[in-house]
């Protein structure tokens, strides 16, 4: 039989391959690592990174500050890592807090999940502590990240932002219910940066130096409290002060009320994760604190401002990949992703010598294998030190004689193609922060309501599939989303049947 005839453009890779599979990753088995050999992947991200210059793709707008963790209780039952090495230890921090979809003049008070990084400068070299205020993602493959980024930013003929684009994408990708559920609860508006909670989401490892892990998620507590804004507060804000977070910020240091937060770890065996509930390896999924309770590590305190906000907060680079021994990744899909393009979104926004930049400089750094490069001007570029490892100059490294982990995951298989279908899984936790939600039936009102008013300017095959999204977290969510979305048209005189 001859193959149907193609309609339209055929999508390729930049060098022209086709694609079979444009919404997946390629992994070891269906819970395994991506792979390097996945040019797509690997092609979308490295292109996508370099969309904008000169401000950051996403998280363009933010604030910054400074200032040390101090380990409160011991943890070397679970890691080696030195920072958490004795109660009492402390280790300067800096950090840099931000909306993620706008542009670096938008709102502080954007509807936005808000990033919350911590640069933790350790004695065996920097950890960034990578976060969003919320402790899940609106997908858990990597491959999707530019394009659900490009539903966020503006119409490419109109330069307007679009409701249908957002909507569309939300409402074809359902695994994303859980987190938007939470971003149009009020939990999407934080009243100020010092009110925010920040949490890795991702899964990761704890090991010791005898190669045992155990599965940690971190979550980093505000000690300000939790407080949000309704839709109109944060309205009212972008109006009239849009940059009322970094102030606040910024005042508070300055007159000393320094801002603390308290780290927390979920620890998980390796030998519970198969049998998890949820796979311990989604980001769109929470462990639930019943099942795997917060365990305190320590404070973190900010009490210093930048002398300079360019040189010490818009050049700090973060990036997941940024580990020291004792914190280890996941194969968490969308983790493996966000390993490569952070980093390499840093090469291209301030150059392959970024981590040469005093605030993104380690304490301690010989690496001679990397050498020259536009902007080389920390270490000497390491003088006359052999670039390659000479067996003339046995000494010119040390390598550290680390055991790999003694019972790696045991569910890692042959590569392929990740396509994980939604299914009804996807909707139970949304449910119960729809539940939580309606122990004060003014959230899920706001909830409602805050959807309603982004929404109603989606077409309506988007609106009708976003409606059907709702109705499977919760019946009565979706008629409530439908009810109020078609109110607002006809407030605004539009039609439902457009």
């Amino acid at each position: 039989m001859a193959a149907a005839a193609v309609q339209g453009p055929i999508y390729t890779t930049s060098n022209g391959r086709p694609v079979t599979f444009a919404t997946a990753s390629q992994t070891i088995g269906n819970n395994g690592p991506i792979l390097l050999q996945d040019f797509h992947l690997i092609d979308l991200l490295a292109h996508f990174d370099r969309e904008r210059i000169p401000e950051r793709v996403v998280h363009a707008k933010g604030a910054g500050a400074f200032g040390e963790f101090v380990v409160t209780h011991d943890i070397s039952d679970l890691t080696s890592a030195d920072l958490f090495s004795q109660v009492g230890k402390k280790t300067n921090v800096a950090v840099r807090m931000s909306t993620v979809g706008g542009e670096k003049g938008s709102a502080d008070s954007a509807r936005d999940p808000r990033g919350f990084s911590v640069k933790f400068y350790t004695e065996e070299g920097n950890w960034d502590l990578v976060g969003n205020h919320t402790p899940i993602f609106f997908i858990r493959d990597g491959v999707k990240f530019p394009t659900f980024i490009h539903t966020q930013k503006r119409n490419p003929r109109t330069n307007l932002k679009d409701a249908t684009a957002f909507w569309d994408f939300l409402s074809s990708n359902q695994e994303s219910v859980h987190q938007v559920i939470q971003l149009f609860s009020d939990r999407g508006t934080p009243r100020t940066y010092r009110n925010c909670d920040t949490f890795s989401g991702h899964t990761f490892k704890f090991t010791k130096n005898d190669g045992t892990f155990k599965y940690v998620k971190f979550h980093m507590k505000t000690n300000q409290g939790h407080d949000d804004m309704t839709n109109e507060e944060a309205a009212a804000l972008a109006s009239s002060n849009p940059d009322h977070a970094t102030e606040d910020l910024f005042n508070a240091i300055n007159r000393g009320d320094y801002p603390s937060w308290t780290l927390y770890v979920q620890v998980l065996d390796p030998k519970d994760a198969e049998s998890f509930r949820w796979n311990i390896l989604d980001v769109t999924k929470v462990w639930p604190h019943s099942e795997v309770p917060l365990r305190p590590v320590g404070t973190m305190t900010l009490n210093r401002n930048p002398e300079n906000y360019f040189a010490e907060i818009e050049q700090v680079a973060f990036s997941p990949a940024h580990l020291v021994p004792g914190i280890e990744p996941s194969a968490d899909p969308m983790l493996q992703a966000r390993l490569f393009s952070y980093a390499d979104s840093q090469r291209h926004r301030l150059g392959v010598n970024y981590q040469q930049i005093p605030v993104n400089r380690p304490l301690h750094a010989y690496a001679p294998f990397q050498r020259d490069g536009f902007m080389s001007v920390a270490y000497e570029n390491y003088g006359s030190a052999p670039n390659y490892p000479s067996p003339l100059k046995p000494n010119t490294y040390l390598p550290v004689d680390r055991p790999l982990d003694a019972a790696h995951e045991t569910w890692i298989g042959q590569a392929v193609h990740n396509l994980q279908p939604v299914t009804d899984e996807d909707f139970v936790q949304a449910n119960s922060l729809w539940e939580v939600l309606g122990r004060t039936k003014e959230q899920q009102e706001h909830l409602v309501h805050n959807i309603s008013v982004h929404l109603f300017a989606a077409v309506k095959e988007v609106r009708e599939r976003t409606y059907g999204m709702f109705a499977r977290v919760n019946k009565d969510l979706g008629e409530r989303v439908r009810a109020e979305t078609d109110k607002v048209r006809r407030e605004k005189g539009l039609s439902l049947e457009e």
